[in-house]
Formats: C-alpha cells, structure tokens, sequence
C-alpha cells in the first residue's frame, strides 16, 4: 500500500500536535510534515508536493488563502478552523472539506473517506517532468473571491504584465504568474503558445482559418480570435497535422 502524503498547517503547536494524534490510526496516510510558520509551510510544500494539506485559515502574517497562493501546485486541502460553515461557504473556495474546531474524529473520519474515494477517481496529478496534467487543479486568488480550476477547463490564458488572466468557463480571474511560467507548467500537449500574449488550450478550437502570409487565424469556442505568427503556425500545423 503507497501512503498518501499529508502536510499539516496550523499557527498553534498544540493544534499541530492534536491534529498529529487524531490522524496516527489512518495507516493509509503519512505525515511528511507540520509547520506553525507559514513561510516555512510554503517552502517545504513547494518541495515536499504532499497529495493531502490540513489547513488552518486565520493566521498571522498570511492567511490560509495566500498561503495556497503562494503554492505552486495544490492537490487537495482540507480546512481546520474556527470559522463557522456559513463563514467558510462564504469563500467561494472549492476544497476538499472543512472541519470546525475542536476536531471532532468521526468527523475527521468522514473528511478522510472523501479524500480516499477522490483519490481513487483521479490519476496522479503530475508528469514526470513535473508538469501538471489536465486533471490537476491551480489556486487563484483574485481580490476577495478564491478559484480552484482544473486545468483542462481553462481554454485561453492572456499576459498582463505581471499577472496571466485566466479563462475557464464565465470566469476570468487574474494569476499572480507569468505566461513564460505557466507555459513550463502547463501539459504541452494541451496548450500551445500562440504569442507573446497569448496562449490556448487545443481542445477548445472551434475553427481554424488561413490567414496573411501563410499565417493561421484560431477562432475558439468561446469566440477569441487569435492570430499566429508564420514560425507559430508552422509549428501548429506540424503538431496538429493541419
């Protein structure tokens, strides 16, 4: 049996310490480490890539939000907090769970069985040369409202300056990354670089026109036109066969 790897993160030791506890009975999972310091929680998640975080949210210095802000991937999460349900709904934020302080185990239990049967449905969320596959979901943070997108529904990602808008169904919310980031990222065998600005997802291509000088003219299902430069479009048509 491969254990799933579990990282815990909490502003309050004891906290950490409970949590540590209440999970020893699950033999399934492993705690590969706790932090009360969420920079440090940052640095080693970044490094560590657990399948599983338990996350506190009202933290000092930065929440639990720009804490998975600041991730560069998230698999699942599950909330441990004193906010209330309606308080956490209000968040908008697609994770796993959330469990109310004080834990309790059966609810723990509960949240645990969702993660197992989630695992079960999903493939492995990374390549092996760590790129995110179409199933993997990205955290964004854009003003007062959290998104967790699985990538294979973003259909186009716009530069703008420092940040990447980004596209999936009626939302477009702003990732504090960069397209030259995103597109070391993201699976190549989904998403091509038109241009300096842009970049879309080979599934959403509603038409394909010939456009100026041997050029390529991309109408998405969405309705975005996008044109490729001559050296884009050949290397378009070579990846497509069109």
């Amino acid at each position: 049996m491969t254990k799933k790897r579990v990282y815990l993160v909490d502003d309050e030791l004891l906290a950490l310490e409970e949590l540590k506890v209440l999970l020893a009975p699950f033999e399934d999972l492993e705690i590969i480490g706790a932090s009360d310091r969420v920079d440090q929680a940052i640095q080693e998640c970044n490094e560590l890539k657990p399948d599983l975080i338990f996350l506190d949210i009202n933290m000092p210095g930065k929440d639990g939000f720009g804490f998975l802000e600041s991730l560069e991937e998230v698999k699942e999460v599950i909330f441990v907090t004193a906010y209330d349900q309606f308080a956490i709904k209000a968040f908008e934020v697609n994770a796993l769970d959330y469990i109310l302080k004080p834990v309790n185990p059966q609810r723990l239990a509960e949240a645990i069985q969702r993660f197992r049967a989630k695992q079960q449905a999903t493939q492995n969320s990374s390549t092996e040369d760590g790129r995110l596959s179409a199933e993997k979901k990205i955290f964004i943070k854009d003003g007062e409202k959290c998104h967790f997108v699985q990538i294979s529904k973003i259909y186009l990602l716009e530069s703008e300056g420092n940040y990447v808008r980004v596209y999936y169904e009626k939302h477009k919310p702003l990732l504090h990354k960069s397209l030259t980031y995103l597109e070391q990222k993201l699976p190549e065998d989904l998403f091509f670089r038109a241009n300096r600005q842009y970049m879309f997802n080979l599934d959403f291509v509603e038409q394909i026109e010939p456009y100026f000088n041997s050029t390529l003219l991309i109408i998405l299902k969405s309705g975005h036109k996008i044109d490729l430069s001559q050296r884009q479009s050949a290397k378009f048509r070579e990846i497509t066969g069109v």
